[in-house]
């Protein structure tokens, strides 16, 4: 048995992951998702959100050992919480996440990104504190071979992004922890290019996994993103750098 604690990526809420918690349940494992400061039902102004009270929530709701999957943007939280606390934390898994690197914040790698999908999906609010998804936009990108019912629930959940956490890269020496990685790479996803995930994922070496799948597997296959899961929950310690 293992236990997961599943991190949702932008403008997404815990909401996303009640199907695939459903699913690592009845195969016997332990499984929750939370809303990051500022999302869902979390009441943080999102003015006081940065990226250290991420991965302090992600700390506070993790027991020993857990296995955290970070989607999207979550690779970095994930990670730093990781790093910050490698006793509590079993493993890593990133789901077509972006992955840390030096000197680097999530806005530089996706400027760094082979191409730019969500050039005119997503644009800042007033103020400029957070961004917003348009709603056609993330239709297209995040939800693209998702099925009409689960676009229906997903797209009024959608909440503002905070930027500044997005904006910060991780302190150095944390972007790289010591627990085991893997990387599942959605091959038809809209979001994040397919090629660019393959880049990102190279210094996992043999420890990349490869879905069908578009941005959001845990709508469009949350049975099958479960097994996965649970599959590489089991793995050896010899899983990935």
């Amino acid at each position: 048995m293992a236990r997961f604690l599943l991190v949702h990526g932008s403008c997404h809420g815990a909401w996303c992951w009640s199907r695939v918690v459903d699913a690592l349940t009845r195969l016997g494992h332990e499984a929750r998702a939370i809303d990051l400061p500022a999302h869902g039902d979390d009441p943080t102004p999102a003015s006081e959100v940065t990226l250290d009270l991420y991965a302090s929530a992600l700390l506070a709701a993790a027991e020993a050992p857990t296995v955290l999957v970070g989607h999207s943007a979550a690779g970095f939280p994930v990670t730093l919480a990781a790093a910050l606390d490698p006793g509590r934390i079993a493993r890593l898994i990133y789901l077509c996440a972006y992955v840390p690197k030096t000197g680097k914040s999530i806005i530089d790698l996706r400027r760094a990104g082979p191409r730019q999908p969500l050039k005119d999906v997503v644009r800042a609010d007033p103020g400029g504190v957070t961004y917003s998804a348009d709603p056609q936009g993330a239709r297209r990108t995040f939800f693209h071979d998702c099925p009409e019912d689960e676009i229906a629930r997903a797209l009024p959940r959608l909440c503002p992004e905070p930027i500044a956490p997005q904006a910060t890269a991780l302190p150095p020496g944390t972007e790289t922890p010591p627990q085991p990685r893997h990387y599942i790479l959605c091959q038809d996803d809209h979001t994040i290019p397919p090629e660019y995930q393959a880049e990102m994922a190279r210094p996992f070496g043999a420890a990349i996994t490869r879905l069908p799948s578009g941005h959001s597997p845990f709508l469009t296959a949350p049975a099958r993103l479960a097994r996965v899961l649970a599959a590489l929950a089991d793995e050896g310690p010899s899983l990935g750098p």
